[in-house]
């Protein structure tokens, strides 16, 4: 076998089955696309159902095989019920990547408890229960990964994004943990950390107020955090999405513990 068939089969997710949180939009979407198109079932969750049954009729109407779960990652009962319906339905899971998430800015000074316990309850805690849904079923079988969605903001403090980057430097330590905990039983888990994505995360930078796209405003918006880069861009959905795709493959067979950050170079940490 050639070195580029080599590459193409390590990238093969023939068989293997994916769950996926916030796979209605955004780096959900594209990744459960994505993971669809390298041969993987998805069965994607998001608490807009309806969003995630587009994402699921794309993947079928392309010769894929998935399914949509209305699923709020706040609530760990519905979590477990998302990881039971792969399994109930297609006997194991090999995938499932936490990407359910929610962006915050507020000064510390002025953020209220109940703003404090939500962006917890959506970044952390559900990233949590995935971590341990997904042991339960892969634990028994000996093989897995686990990917979670950190952020560029655990490297590089800002006003306004002290909860927000709390939460995801949680998730990256949750990660590194987990994967001394899971590699005994041949589970992979890491972590990506995005830099500036343009998706509807990040929407409220380019809106106006009735939350239309504002083409000034997206203009803007992508030239001032593409100058953050040496690569004079914002990030897509797309970039996280191919990250993700090498991370659950077999050409990530000795990565685990890690944090990528595709980022454009915005951040270069050790």
């Amino acid at each position: 076998m050639n070195a580029s068939r080599s590459l193409i089969a390590s990238q093969d997710l023939s068989g293997r089955v994916a769950v996926l949180t916030g796979a209605g939009s955004g780096i959900g979407k594209a990744t459960a696309l994505t993971l669809a198109a390298a041969g993987a079932v998805v069965v994607g969750g998001d608490i807009d159902g309806a969003a995630a049954s587009l994402t699921a009729d794309e993947i079928e109407a392309a010769g894929g095989t998935a399914r949509a779960v209305t699923t709020d990652v706040t609530v760990r009962a519905q979590v477990d019920a998302l990881i039971d319906r792969a399994m109930s339905e297609f006997g194991q899971v090999d995938i499932v990547a936490n990407i359910a998430g929610v962006p915050h800015n507020k000064l510390v000074a002025e953020c209220t408890d109940e703003e404090f316990e939500r962006i917890l309850a959506i970044n952390l805690k559900s990233v949590f229960y995935g971590c341990q849904a997904a042991m339960r079923v892969m634990s028994p079988r000996a093989t897995g990964n686990i990917v979670n969605i950190s952020s560029g903001a655990i490297d590089t403090p800002a006003p306004t994004l002290a909860c927000y980057g709390m939460t995801k430097a949680a998730v990256a330590m949750l990660t590194k943990t987990l994967a001394w905990e899971a590699g005994p039983f041949g589970i992979r888990v890491n972590a990506i950390a995005p830099g500036v994505i343009e998706t509807n995360f990040s929407k409220h930078n380019f809106v106006d107020e009735d939350g239309n796209v504002d083409p000034e405003k997206l203009e803007g918006y992508r030239k001032r955090f593409g100058r953050m880069t040496p690569l004079g861009r914002v990030g897509e959905a797309q970039d996280v999405a191919d990250t993700i795709l090498y991370l659950v493959s077999d050409a990530a067979a000795y990565m685990t513990g890690q944090i990528l950050r595709p980022n454009g170079g915005q951040a270069m940490p050790w």
